[in-house]
């Protein structure tokens, strides 16, 4: 499963690059604010990149409506019973969307802890949330998902001190799993850290850019 999975990844990979679109796999449990985090990146981005979005969702397209009102084109995908998207889904998705109106892609993956991490969707960056409201223990209860993340988003950072939130517990589980993640901590409702998060974008987006013959 996990080898034809794969060499779909790659396919959808080189497409995506062959069309000049940076690739984003949001990954997070239920309820952690990935779609709040989405709307306020969209947002923030305005003219300086175009951003369409994927959202998959066991049922319901709730989230793709609400991403919609920020006027990014978006395509829902409804798994079913399946917890996770994998690259023929994307694949799929992707016939409904011109790639060559976007800049950046999107996709918001199906909330959950396990199944995700296992899948490559042809992503140029894996993105890990981690709420403050879930605790600091997720990275050690679940290491796959962050071990393998290109990035870490400690989000709804507002929230931190009603929560009793451990920021230097949090920050230490994460490092102690994966070092090498670029980590950031954000309120998609004040606004804390989405100008950082959204020139952590702009600046890989273009290093990749760069690199094309």
């Amino acid at each position: 499963m996990f080898t034809a999975n794969d060499r779909l990844a790659e396919r959808n990979r080189g497409f995506f690059r062959g069309m000049d679109v940076f690739v984003l796999n949001v990954v997070s449990s239920p309820g952690s604010g990935k779609t709040m985090l989405l709307t306020r990146t969209i947002e923030a981005l305005g003219a300086d990149a175009r951003v369409g979005v994927i959202v998959g969702d066991l049922e319901t397209d709730n989230d793709a409506r609400r991403l919609r009102t920020t006027g990014a084109p978006v395509v829902q995908i409804s798994t079913g019973t399946l917890c996770h998207l994998d690259a023929e889904m994307v694949a799929r998705a992707v016939g409904g969307m011109d790639l060559r109106a976007l800049d950046i892609l999107v996709i918001e993956n199906v909330g959950n802890l396990v199944c995700p991490s296992g899948f490559d969707l042809g992503e140029d960056l894996r993105v890990a949330l981690l709420s403050v409201t879930e605790g600091e223990d997720k990275p050690l209860k679940y290491p796959p998902l962050f071990r393998f993340a290109d990035a870490v988003i400690v989000s709804k950072a507002d929230l931190a001190v009603a929560c009793e939130f451990d920021r230097d517990a949090a920050l230490a589980n994460v490092r102690r799993v994966n070092p090498r993640a670029d980590v950031f901590e954000v309120s998609a409702k004040t606004g804390q850290g989405i100008d950082a998060w959204c020139d952590y974008l702009s600046r890989l987006r273009g290093e990749r850019g760069s690199l094309r013959p």
